[in-house]
């Protein structure tokens, strides 16, 4: 099995699309992997799973709500995708990922017992990179003995390979968005009917609000089996009459993703008997038609202690080093870009002006599968780059120390064909802003009063400026030029600067004051930067 092949999403839905056949055939496959595995579903029912799916932030939900109830003093799994640096992120136990000692012994462990079981007549004998891993964790926690796990639907709902799971504690759906389309529809309506395929007869669920139409749909499919479906309150109302929550996750749009995790983490409480689950405040009635709205609590110490704790590398993450502030965000959608953009530019909004010296902003980015690249750089322009930066997902170019994150199914011209269309995109986008006007200059500021945008920049570059990047190492050299104190790479090839913007810039960024380098567009291309600036993270 070359579990590397199918690391990223884009090959796993491959896989998937042609694997697929009947969707119900390829759950019933699940179980029976997980029974020559040596377990049965009921086996599953002694995690005290908390199952959470959606478009957008149900990583950061799982997050949010894993270390609420870590701060109870409860011992935590919790299965998330995709891994940003090492394939042993996806499985945690209270909140760091298993030991390279661990993994290495529950893998070859559940390896050999697939390939003792399997049957030779049968067309696929051992499941793919993620159903392997699915299983994998389901070994962990039970052998560790956790309280609880929290697990994150790899793609989907329905027909996720997690969906074998039968009687979870509590759900959880977060902010639909359109994405996997191929695979799980082309509307909004039919990607809500694969998310509420993770409702469980008499399991409560929760979600936050959505649009009409998709909200009608997870009504319609909770009514059905009879789950008990709530609307989560925002976050303000369980902020009334008590002190202003902090949040550990950057972005306003977070505030969503832990009030689905507040009260996920309080139902999972009450389910299992704890008192100190938040002090009921006044309710608020429901609208006829309309889902019952979940109840307005106040979050108990250990509740703020937990989201204000809450880490989750790649998700608005910001690293600042010297003169260079990293903004790191794995938005690939184009609701998650939006909210990415927001982010972005309320933290540019909040940092001081250098007192002297150039401020120059930076966007890396890469898109992969097929996501629309043009769409989402259009949701980028409002940020005003002085340069717009291409590379692959590819740490660098002889990267042999890390399985992990190599793509073992394209070329690397392939890829860079890819980065050539971001780059066209972007400069037709500059080209269609352009004024008609050969003698008005555009002005820095078009938002208006109401903008976020900053003070202007000095004349010192176009703004469509562009370079591709055969790797991720070369894209930082070039942007960092030596003056990130963590990452110091060898002396860079010298056809890195063979170019006239690689030269121009690069006396740019060597003067500037301030850099401010904004990392999306896919959460890969954030786990290869995080990588190389943060070498922990690698051992």
């Amino acid at each position: 099995m070359k579990a590397e092949a199918y690391q990223t999403n884009a090959n796993y839905l491959e896989m998937v699309k042609r694997e697929r056949g009947d969707p119900q055939t390829q759950l019933e496959a699940m179980k029976l992997y997980l029974a020559r595995s040596g377990l049965q579903v009921e086996d599953l029912d002694q995690l005290n799973i908390i199952h959470i799916t959606g478009t957008k932030g149900k990583g950061s939900t799982c997050a949010f709500t894993e270390r609420i109830l870590r701060s109870y003093g409860l011992k935590t799994g919790f299965f998330s995708s995709p891994h940003l640096v090492q394939v042993r992120e996806r499985i945690r136990i209270n909140g760091q990922p298993i030991s390279s000692e661990l993994f290495t012994k529950h893998f070859w462990s559940l390896y050999h017992r697939l390939e003792e079981t399997k049957d030779d007549s049968s067309c696929v004998s051992m499941p793919g990179y993620f159903r392997f891993l699915t299983l994998m964790a389901f070994h962990v926690f039970l052998q560790e003995k956790v309280d609880l796990a929290v697990v994150e639907v790899g793609i989907g709902g329905a027909y996720d390979c997690t969906n074998i799971i039968r009687k979870p504690v509590v759900c959880g759906i977060t902010s639909l968005g359109i994405d996997h389309t191929g695979l799980l529809g082309d509307t909004m309506e039919k990607i809500a009917w694969q998310k509420g395929g993770i409702f469980k007869s008499g399991v409560p669920a929760f979600t936050v609000p959505q649009p009409d139409e998709p909200l009608a749909v997870l009504r319609d499919r909770a009514q059905q089996i009879s789950c008990p479906l709530y609307l989560c309150p925002p976050l303000q109302a369980l902020e009334e009459g008590g002190p202003p929550l902090t949040l550990g996750l950057e972005g306003e749009h977070q505030r969503s993703n832990a009030a689905l995790a507040l009260q996920l983490a309080r139902c999972w409480l009450q389910q299992k008997g704890y008192q100190d689950a938040g002090e009921l405040k006044a309710s608020r009635p429901s609208l006829p038609g309309q889902l019952p709205l979940a109840p307005v609590f106040q979050p108990t110490p250990h509740m703020q202690q937990g989201l204000r704790h809450t880490e989750w590398p790649g998700r608005t993450q910001l690293l600042r080093r010297g003169p260079l502030t990293w903004y790191l965000d794995g938005a690939h959608t184009t609701s998650s870009m939006q909210a990415c953009v927001r982010w972005f530019r309320q933290a540019l909004h909040r940092c001081q002006r250098p007192d002297s010296g150039s401020e120059v902003r930076v966007l890396l980015f890469n898109s992969t599968g097929d996501r629309d690249s043009a769409a989402l750089l259009k949701l980028l322009q409002p940020c005003q780059f002085d340069y717009a930066i291409f590379c692959p997902n590819l740490a660098e170019m002889a990267s042999t120390d890390n399985a992990d994150q190599q793509n073992f199914t394209v070329t690397l011209d392939q890829v860079l064909l890819r980065c050539l269309t971001h780059q066209q995109h972007w400069s037709r986008l500059h080209e269609e802003q352009a004024s008609p006007d050969p003698w008005s200059t555009p002005s820095r500021e078009q938002g208006g009063p109401a903008s976020l945008l900053l003070a202007p920049h000095p004349p010192h570059t176009h703004s469509a400026s562009s370079l591709i990047f055969s790797c991720i190492s070369h894209a930082l050299q070039w942007i960092t030029q030596g003056r990130d104190p963590v990452f110091q790479p060898p002396s860079p090839p010298r056809a890195l600067l063979a170019h006239p913007v690689a030269d121009s810039g690069a006396m740019v960024l060597q003067e500037a004051a301030t850099v401010h380098v904004l990392v999306t567009g896919s959460l890969h291309l954030v786990g290869g930067v995080l990588k190389l600036l943060d070498p922990s993270l690698s051992q």
